[in-house]
């Protein structure tokens, strides 16, 4: 479910660009930051804090169902109030992701924004982590992962599915077409083998010091590849 982050625009944008958030504008893993902060403020045990360590691992590795996996990794916030995980999220965002941030990264987005390029955070990170890192780079709009909330409390689900793999292409397309942006003049990057359904949605897919699978496949295909270093 995409946010709109910065209201309704007149300007007609020439074309659409999507980023993965983590390991592609930041060098920072949003979930594996939220769980030591959780864990430093007593919300996480550490059983809960290893199997969370235990399971991004497994998820890099795809040592098992990604999709499981990704799922599971959310269970933790169960029982949290609201106020309380924005609060957290914010942490994590000052300290963890925006010292992080790739500079090639801004000046990629700052080039496609003089292009009059509409520029979107397409990522399994958490709504209030993302809409705070388009504030602070000026971004237009966030497609991201939800959790759900009852009387102020978060239940440990997603609000529909969780925004990674097939659920990422499934998105962009969606907001593509409500938007009426071409797929073959939108551009993507993203960092991991399970960015392959949007990379391979869009004309000009980019990866992102991608992982060994995903470089595999885009020397295979020719896709452009990027070494961003802080």
């Amino acid at each position: 479910m995409e946010t709109t982050f910065s209201g309704d625009k007149k300007t007609t944008n020439n074309y659409i660009v999507f980023f993965d958030l983590d390991q592609t504008i930041t060098k920072s893993i949003s979930g594996r930051a939220l769980a030591r902060e959780a864990f430093r403020k007593g919300l996480m045990t550490k059983r809960d804090l290893l199997s969370a360590i235990f399971l991004s691992v497994a998820f890099r590795l795809r040592l098992r169902d990604p999709l499981r996996i990704i799922d599971k990794m959310v269970s933790w916030v169960r029982g949290i109030p609201e106020k309380t995980m924005v609060e957290i999220c914010h942490n994590v965002f000052r300290e963890a992701l925006l010292p992080f941030i790739y500079p090639a990264a801004r000046s990629e987005i700052d080039l496609h924004r003089t292009r009059n390029a509409k520029v979107v955070i397409l990522s399994s990170a958490l709504n209030t982590i993302c809409l705070e890192i388009a504030k602070s780079l000026n971004l237009d709009d966030v497609i991201c992962s939800e959790l759900e909330v009852k009387n102020g409390y978060m239940t440990g689900l997603p609000v529909g599915h969780l925004c990674f793999a097939e659920e990422k292409a499934i998105r962009l397309k969606e907001y593509c077409e409500k938007n009426n942006f071409s797929l073959t003049d939108a551009w993507y990057y993203g960092d991991s083998v399970s960015d392959l359904p949007p990379l391979n949605a869009v004309g000009n897919p980019v990866c992102v010091n991608p992982d060994n699978q995903l470089r595999k496949t885009a020397l295979k295909r020719n896709w452009k590849i990027l070494n961003w270093e802080l």
